[in-house]
């Protein structure tokens, strides 16, 4: 029993230490699932967002950037609480939020928990790969914005006041 116990627990170590996003689904905004395997082959950009934040405006950059990349990247923005209370919204709300405000179309995930006990298992598993890259803790605010390559493995995190359209972001992209 012991040792069927100590097999299981290395088999679910080593599948999360290799593990990649593409294994990851997850509810969309507006209904749906986002199943991120479809993403293959272009870098994704993942960032936690909210509709009441001083950052907010960065959904306008977010937007022009899917624009002007979608050949090679997809934004996914995921709308969370779990700073100020500035994402209390439904799913609905923030997606008509979205759209009137800042005509986004790029991918939006159903409001999640980004930090905390409930944290939601793909932010889990973007805040271990940024620990294994020596980035503790990198989840601070709202906006903060998640790199993945095309294989989905984690290149880097970027805080949340660095904009979409910045220098920084616009060369780890290309």
């Amino acid at each position: 029993m012991i040792s069927f116990l100590l097999i299981s627990i290395f088999a679910s170590m080593t599948f999360s230490m290799n593990s990649t996003i593409h294994e990851f689904k997850v509810e969309a905004l507006s209904g749906g699932e986002i199943d991120f395997s479809k993403f293959k082959g272009k870098k994704i950009l993942i960032v936690n967002t909210a509709s009441e934040c001083g950052l907010t405006p960065q959904y306008e950059g977010l937007q022009k950037l899917y624009e002007n990349h979608r050949n090679k990247l997809i934004i996914v923005g995921f709308p969370a609480n779990n700073f100020g209370g500035q994402e209390p919204g439904t799913n609905r709300e923030i997606a008509t939020f979205c759209k009137q405000n800042y005509g986004v179309s790029f991918p939006m995930a159903a409001k999640v928990s980004v930090k905390g006990q409930d944290i939601h298992p793909l932010f889990k598993h973007l805040v271990n790969e940024a620990s294994n890259l020596g980035i503790e803790d990198p989840i601070s605010w709202n906006f903060t914005k998640f790199l993945l390559d095309e294989e989905g493995k984690l290149i880097t995190v970027f805080a949340p006041k660095i904009l979409p359209n910045s220098e920084e972001v616009l060369t780890a992209i290309n």
